[in-house]
């Protein structure tokens, strides 16, 4: 039973976030901060579709051998999520006239040195995974993470994006213990549920922007 929950639950995701954030780019049409931050939307729901889908299928079909696929579309989505968060940080600068040149290419830099990482064939997607490469890959992930999590802190003030610092701290939170854990212990991998909660909550701020705009 608690598989086809989890089915449900990812059918649910990929379905809102697409029809969520395909209406950010439409009512964004005219300012472009908006419209970024639903193709933000729709990068993400893209990645996390090629890992998502064959854990649906997995969960109706147990018998069934999706390893490979799980494989692969755990590195899309990797990949995708720093597209996401390099995303993010341009919103950031597009919403606030921020002109930081070094930390821009900072993040560009950090987000390059994550996908390299996560491209090695060191990382064994489609088999063992290594613990210590689901570490290395993440370092530049996670420091991306916190850049965005003081950026949009300082700025809580904005009666939109008050509460996208903490949607990004929780996401965080809630993924770096499967990254180190769920090897050991597979129940942590359920952290990941609570952690796509979150970027619903993101794309919802995203969408009463749109609306608002």
């Amino acid at each position: 039973m608690g598989k086809i929950m989890e089915a449900v639950f990812c059918v649910f995701y990929l379905v809102f976030t697409s029809i969520t954030g395909y209406r950010i780019v439409k009512n964004g049409a005219r300012l472009k901060e908006v419209r970024l931050f639903g193709i933000m939307c729709l990068t993400l729901v893209f990645g996390d579709a090629f890992h998502l889908v064959p854990r649906i299928f997995a969960a109706v079909n147990q018998a069934g051998d999706y390893h490979v696929s799980l494989g692969i579309g755990k590195m899309i989505t990797s990949i995708t999520m720093t597209a996401f968060y390099l995303i993010l940080y341009f919103i950031y600068e597009m919403r606030y006239s921020s002109k930081n040149t070094v930390l821009r290419y900072t993040m560009i830099v950090l987000a390059i040195a994550r996908v390299a990482l996560c491209l090695m064939p060191q990382n064994d997607w489609t088999g063992a995974d290594p613990v210590s490469w689901g570490i290395y890959r993440n370092i530049p992930f996670t420091i991306m993470g916190i850049i965005m999590i003081v950026l949009y802190f300082i700025k809580r003030a904005d009666p939109e994006y008050k509460w996208m610092w903490l949607a990004i701290l929780l996401s965080f939170a809630f993924y770096l213990p499967v990254v180190l854990w769920a090897d050991v212990s597979p129940m942590i991998g359920m952290l990941m549920l609570p952690k796509t909660c979150m970027y619903m909550w993101m794309v919802v701020m995203g969408y009463k922007q749109a609306k608002k705009d």
